[in-house]
Order: structure tokens, then C-alpha cells, then sequence
């Protein structure tokens, strides 16, 4: 078995492809190193993988076809976990067109490849995003999400509706994964938990919006990779008890399934930010600000799905996933600090 994992130079992508590999399986892993974020950062993560027998590294654009279809007849792929997107909910509202690029032509493109190329499994990354003005918590699998208050929600409630025509008329399986707040080791610099680790550390005061009333369900990395790596291993069937006069959003009469991955325990914003002062044993200075627009007050996942179908539910707390993270972004930046030092003499 082959299996590509797009944005595999990405905080996801590069944990998977590591695990996947550890299990035992070939892996091609496809990024276009944009810089939404360090690109160094991308490019020290692919170069960890690299360095392995069982992956194969390609660059390249899913918004491109041709390069897409040339590597899934390269390497004989035959099941895809697609993890590179456009990233970001503030980001979408000042650079539209990187999320239509990608999030959108490069998704449809992956849906081709899979089809043309008969591919046994598509897994793909959504968001809690898409729950949008929802204000039932937590949220569920089965509820609507047709709300969505940004345009990188927008996308990837798209990417749930492109992937269920697929299913639907050629028996592709498709399995959507809304992913809550991940962090962890190698982790992305745009999210909260990372900037303000930076922020305090330096001095820095740290914007805390919506004057700290915020929650969300920050959900560990390895605990992600866990349920990605399970759910990979089980193509969705179609449902014979589907029922077309109350349709559930989660399932359907094709080969299709939605999951959230969280860890079913909301974290207050300012007890996450405490508890990066007490890891890293520096006061934060705060700057509290209002409600960013295309942002939601909290998150919260319904994850009784995942766990029945999948016997697996995310387990690591905050304390100890903040306090892994504190340690790789110090011991990580330290050698870069370093390196630069021994470059420049």
C-alpha cells in the first residue's frame, strides 16, 4: 500500500506521515512549501521525513492537475489522506483567492486523481469551521452546518459536499475529519497557542480577543494522528438505514462519513493562557481586544461517533500537550538560533 499524504510539510501532514511509516507503510509525501507561515519551518519538518527509507518527497501544487495526475501514476497510489489547504479563518478574509486556489480547485483536483486512478480511500481534512453561527454545543456530526462565518469555512463545508457527489457516483469513499484546534510539537506559528508561547516569552503583550471569553476544544496532536490513523484503516460502507426524508449530515446511502476529532473538553481561553505562563514560568502581559470578525466564541465536539465507531477518543490534557510544546518550540528554535550563529562567522 502507498499512501499520499498532501501538505505533508505541514503541522498535520508531517506527524501522519511519521506514524504512518512507523506502521509500516510506504508513504509519498506532496507539498508546495507556500509561505502562508516559516517556510523553514515546512522545510525542517520535510527533511525529518526525508531522511526516511519508506517516504517518497514531492513538491508540487495541488491546483495543478497534470503534476497531481503524473505523481499518482508515478508511484501507484492507492489511498489518499489529503491535509494541505489554505489555513486560516482571518487570513480568508484579506486573501480570498488562496483559499478558492486551494481549498477548492486543489480539493476538486484531488477528487479526480482519486477517481481517474481508483484509489480504495480519500480521508481528508475539514474544520470545526464549518459549524459556524451554530450555538447548540457540543457540536455534532449530525447537525446542519449550512452557517458558515468565514470564507475558509465556507470551503471546507464545500470540500464535505464535493466529496459526497463523489461518493455518490462512483463509489469513491470519502471520509471528512473536522479537526478541533490542534496543537502540539511542530506546530503551526499562526495559532494562538504558538504566538503567544513567542509573545510572552520575548516580552511581548499578547492580544486576547473578545475580552478572553473565548473556549475552545484544543485537541493534542498525537490524539489526532490516532483517530486519522484508524479511521484510514476503515473506508466507510454505505448506511442502509440512511433515511432520505430525514437525511443525517453525517452519513449517507454512499460511502461517505464525517467525524470530529476533538477532545470533548473546552478550555477556557485565559486558563490556556495561564498555563503557558506557569510552563514556561514568565507573566503574560495582555492586550484584550474585541471580537475578530469570521472568529466564533467557542468550540466544542460531539465526538460519541468517532468513539463508537472507532473505540478511540482523544486523552491528552491540556497541561501536558502545552507542556510538550513549550519544550520542542524552546530546544526547536534554540538550535536554529544556533545554527544562524555558526552560519554567520
Amino acid at each position: 500500500m502507498t499512501i499520499l499524504v498532501t501538505g505533508a510539510a505541514g503541522f498535520v501532514g508531517y506527524h501522519v506521515s511519521e506514524r504512518l511509516m512507523r506502521d509500516g507503510f510506504d508513504v509519498v509525501g506532496l507539498d508546495n512549501f507556500n509561505d502562508y507561515y516559516d517556510v523553514q519551518l515546512k522545510r525542517d519538518r520535510f527533511g525529518m521525513l526525508c531522511g526516511h527509507p519508506r517516504f517518497a518527497g514531492e513538491e508540487g501544487d495541488i491546483a495543478d492537475f497534470m503534476t497531481l495526475s503524473r505523481l499518482f501514476e508515478k508511484h501507484g497510489i492507492t489511498s489518499v489522506i489529503h491535509l494541505a489547504a489554505q489555513a486560516g479563518v482571518r487570513y480568508s478574509i484579506t486573501n480570498p483567492f488562496a483559499y478558492l486556489d486551494s481549498n477548492l480547485t486543489g480539493f476538486g483536483n484531488v477528487l479526480e486523481a482519486c477517481r481517474r486512478f481508483e484509489v480504495g480511500h480519500l480521508l481528508y481534512a475539514s474544520s470545526s469551521s464549518v459549524y459556524g453561527a451554530n450555538a447548540l454545543m457540543p457540536f455534532s456530526v449530525h447537525d446542519s452546518v449550512d452557517h458558515p462565518v468565514s470564507l475558509y469555512a465556507a470551503t471546507k463545508k464545500a470540500n464535505e459536499l464535493m466529496a459526497h457527489t463523489y461518493s455518490h457516483l462512483y463509489g469513491l469513499p470519502t471520509t471528512g475529519l473536522r479537526f478541533f484546534t490542534v496543537y502540539g510539537p511542530w506546530g503551526r506559528p499562526d495559532m494562538a497557542y504558538f504566538s503567544f508561547t513567542r509573545d510572552i516569552e520575548n516580552g511581548v503583550p499578547i492580544n486576547v480577543y473578545n475580552e478572553g471569553r473565548m473556549q475552545r476544544d484544543f485537541t493534542y496532536i498525537d490524539d489526532i494522528v490516532e483517530g486519522v490513523v484508524r479511521l484510514h484503516g476503515r473506508p466507510p460502507q454505505p448506511d442502509p438505514a440512511w433515511d432520505r426524508e430525514r437525511p443525517d449530515p453525517g452519513s449517507s446511502y454512499a460511502p461517505y462519513r464525517v467525524y470530529n476529532i476533538g477532545n470533548n473538553k473546552p478550555v477556557a481561553l485565559m486558563h490556556f493562557i495561564r498555563t503557558i505562563e506557569l510552563k514556561l514560568g514568565i507573566e503574560a502581559k495582555l492586550r484584550f481586544m474585541p471580537m475578530q470578525p469570521g472568529d466564533v466564541e467557542a468550540t466544542f465536539a460531539d465526538i460519541d461517533t468517532l468513539q463508537r465507531e472507532i473505540g478511540f477518543k482523544p486523552v491528552t490534557a491540556i497541561e501536558d500537550g502545552i507542556g510538550r510544546f513549550v519544550d520542542w518550540y524552546r530546544a526547536y528554535y534554540s538550535s536554529r538560533r544556533m545554527a544562524a550563529g555558526l552560519n554567520a562567522r
